[in-house]
């Protein structure tokens, strides 16, 4: 609807130019075409007047009169009037409201959706959390965001890749193994102090307890031969990173490169797969888990760094090589190899990054937590370096989550092992609960979790007020069995000019407009506009359920009122389903 006013309005100044009554060279400007605030003033107006106003010489609302004057006719509007400065408000036809039921009908779960394929190709990269122990809560922030921004992407149009970035080369991951190397020989009994910077968590033990049942004792050495000559941990008075790092160095040269690689792998291949059952119990599913590794195995990085260089964007200094990112904003210059011969995390980013668009994506999305801030002027330099558009590259920074429970802040620590995981969070609310609370707000503000709210049955609890209305209209259809009355889609909408009460008019108006919450959400990356629209939706149905009966006598008003109800169902659980959340049939 608002494409079809917008068109209204640009044939509008097309015939005025065309008539001489605007000047030929004005200027058409972004416009908008938007829901009015109140039902008072309409229901879509548009500032077009006053934005052209200056420019035509004209004040706006002599120029407002002029376009509602040239309006071409349209069946679809009722009434067009002139508000304030110089607004435009228009009021729908009835009989267009009314139409919402039909269309709702005929594309049943693809009402809302634009058709696939319209717009560009993208890939969505989120959750990608080190391998290297349980998702806990604050992925799980991440998880729903991202998630819910790539059905919304989808439903707008997109082609849309859901993807993994698995960090399975970085020295956290170093870390895990030598943790679970010690874990090994204590449940061999070789007792030998864990690191202070050591992973303390029982899946450790788990994960230590699988590699020894398949490697018995072909990795175990001796405590002295894994502790001789180190440098002293923090609580020995040393340094906690340099004695881990040579334990790293210890346990490379003791196990060989593969003896070192089992236990590399039984961490990373337990933990993965820790994580894509974790996800998936989460309703989250991702199309390609991307290897960090194969950034090296498949050229990625050094084809990077050939473009940076081919453009001239590198220089040497003090033996590296570096990326001149400072002229491209970023605040200071980065090394791609270090004096070493070996790449830097920033040259994996680089061909990470070249990886999507040589792999045919149109546009990146990048869903990262709010302390990768820093990533965003890097990651742009990046693009710009490599002759890419920086505008195909979005980073989108997700808050903190902070749980409470009984009005006390839930503390986490993952290096200690005392983290509440996602699993966790799920068994105690509910996938439902989790992931629509994660989204209710924007991904920029930062969420308090309120697990008792989370979990409560009442009106307060958003999700639990959205789903009981989808709930009653299944309730509505069960008791029209046990009543023995009937119900006729087709009877639905033949009838459904009997729907002319206040509230009725309330909800065909919600009806309507979850076409443009899903473009508008989709648009701005932003699933809490679907969260906050399904709020407003169910308070409709709640309001049009309580005002009147409509298991009524009257067949004609009950099929009218019953097929309200049964459009209410399926665009509630449309917008549900773009949340990951599901729509119960009972409550």
């Amino acid at each position: 609807m608002k494409d079809h006013l917008r068109e209204l309005v640009d044939q509008a100044l097309l015939d005025l130019r065309r008539h001489g009554r605007l000047p030929q060279d004005l200027p058409t400007p972004g416009f908008v075409v938007e829901r009015t605030k109140s039902r008072e003033h309409g229901d879509y107006a548009s500032n077009v007047a006053m934005l052209l106003a200056k420019p035509a010489g004209m004040k706006p609302r002599e120029l407002a009169e002029l376009l509602v004057e040239t309006l071409p006719a349209s069946q679809h509007v009722e009434k067009v009037a002139i508000a304030g400065p110089g607004f435009i408000n228009f009021t729908l036809a009835r009989s267009c409201r009314l139409g919402t039921i039909r269309r709702v009908f005929e594309l049943g779960k693809d009402y809302g959706r634009a058709p696939a394929g319209s717009a560009e190709s993208v890939t969505v990269e989120f959750v990608s959390a080190n391998p290297n122990g349980p998702l806990h809560v604050g992925h799980g922030r991440g998880a729903a965001y991202g998630a819910s921004v790539a059905n919304l992407l989808d439903a707008a149009g997109h082609t849309v890749q859901r993807e993994y970035y698995v960090n399975d080369a970085g020295r956290q991951m170093d870390i895990l193994a030598v943790s679970v190397w010690l874990r090994y020989h204590e449940l061999g009994g070789v007792n030998v102090r864990f690191p202070d910077n050591g992973y303390k968590g029982e899946y450790v033990v788990d994960i230590a307890r699988g590699l020894r049942a398949k490697a018995g004792d072909a990795l175990r050495h001796s405590a002295i031969e894994i502790t001789d000559g180190l440098p002293p941990d923090e609580g020995q008075g040393g340094d906690k990173e340099t004695h881990v790092d040579a334990l790293i160095a210890r346990a490379r040269q003791l196990l060989g490169d593969a003896g070192y690689r089992q236990v590399f792998e039984a961490g990373l291949s337990w933990c993965l797969g820790d994580i894509r059952d974790d996800l998936a119990g989460f309703g989250v599913v991702h199309d390609n888990f991307f290897s960090e590794r194969s950034l090296m195995t498949e050229g990625y990085v050094d084809r990077a760094i050939k473009v940076l260089g081919d453009k001239g964007h590198l220089f040497e200094k003090e033996g590296a090589l570096w990326f001149r990112a400072t002229d491209f904003g970023d605040d200071k210059d980065r090394v791609v190899r270090r004096e070493n011969g070996v790449t830097t995390y920033f040259a994996s980013d680089l061909g990470y990054l070249l990886s999507k668009f040589e792999r045919g994506f149109e546009r990146a999305i990048y869903i990262f937590g709010a302390d990768h801030h820093g990533y965003i002027a890097r990651l742009k330099a990046a693009a710009q370096g490599l002759g890419l558009d920086p505008s195909k590259i979005e980073i989108e920074l997700v808050q903190f989550a902070i749980l409470f429970r009984g009005g006390e802040r839930v503390q986490m620590s993952t290096r200690a092992g005392s983290f509440v995981t996602l699993r966790e969070l799920r068994e105690e609310v509910g996938t439902d609960a989790a992931r629509f609370f994660y989204v209710m707000r924007g991904n920029d503000q930062h969420l308090d979790f309120d697990l008792d709210l989370a979990k409560s049955r009442s009106n307060e609890n958003p999700v639990y007020y959205i789903q009981y209305a989808h709930a009653r209209v299944c309730s509505l259809f069960r008791q029209l069995a046990e009543k023995q009355m009937s119900y006729n889609r087709g009877a639905a909408e033949a009838a459904r000019q009997r729907l002319a009460e206040p509230h009725e008019d309330v909800l065909l108006d919600e009806l309507m407009r979850f076409p443009e919450v899903v473009e508008a959400a989709a648009a701005g990356r932003a699933p809490q506009v679907v969260a906050n629209y399904l709020r407003e939706l169910a308070a409709a149905f709640h309001a049009f359920y309580n005002a009147q009966p409509i298991l009524v006598a009257d067949e004609e008003l009950r099929n009218a009122r019953l097929g309200l109800a049964k459009a209410t169902q399926q665009v509630l659980a449309n917008g549900l389903a773009l949340l990951g959340v599901s729509a119960p049939e009972k409550m």
